[in-house]
């Protein structure tokens, strides 16, 4: 139940730090480092723990290990192609197709009682598992994907004419 917690702390970490070093304005970088943080850490894992995460693998699927270890590196790329604003857009695309496309393992695992963490608790690990996805899925859109907010266009000026009036005296 630690990696949910671990998770957070990555997310929520440069985003506080940046927040309070730079104020709003920097709060968007905060929030891009602290996913790559967390899809460092998601790639680290499948190299750390390339057997238990293998057991989380459907049978279906070949070639379980080397598997595990593309996704690792994968992981590793987005983490990377965060931080690059000229592949930022991309890689947080594809930060999203992953969780989305990776979350079906996590419920096979839950439900099999497989692999690292909250898995072995069974289904009742994905009442937090399924928030965290969300939050990660979210926060990949706000502070990656979405496009970045821009000042309000000057406020069109009304004609002084008092000023107007003045000069022609």
């Amino acid at each position: 139940m630690t990696t949910p917690i671990i998770v957070l702390c990555l997310l929520l970490l440069p985003l506080l730090g940046a927040f309070f070093l730079g104020g709003a304005q920097k709060a968007r970088l905060g929030g891009i480092l602290g996913l790559a943080f967390a899809f460092a850490f998601f790639g680290v894992g499948h190299f750390v723990l390339t057997e238990e995460m293998t057991q989380m693998l459907p049978p279906i699927f070949p070639f379980a290990t080397a598997l595990i270890l593309a996704t690792g590196v994968l992981e590793l790329t987005i983490a990377i192609g965060v931080l690059h604003p000229k592949s930022r857009d991309f890689a947080g695309l594809m930060a999203i197709a992953v969780l989305i496309a990776f979350f079906p393992v996590n419920i096979y695992a839950a439900f099999q009682k497989v692999g690292s963490g909250g898995h072995v608790w069974g289904p009742s690990y994905l009442l937090v598992r399924a928030p965290l996805q969300a939050l990660l899925i979210w926060w990949t859109w706000f502070f990656v994907v979405r496009p970045e907010q821009r000042t309000s266009p000057p406020a069109l000026k009304r004609p002084n004419f008092t000023a107007r009036f003045i000069s022609l005296k």
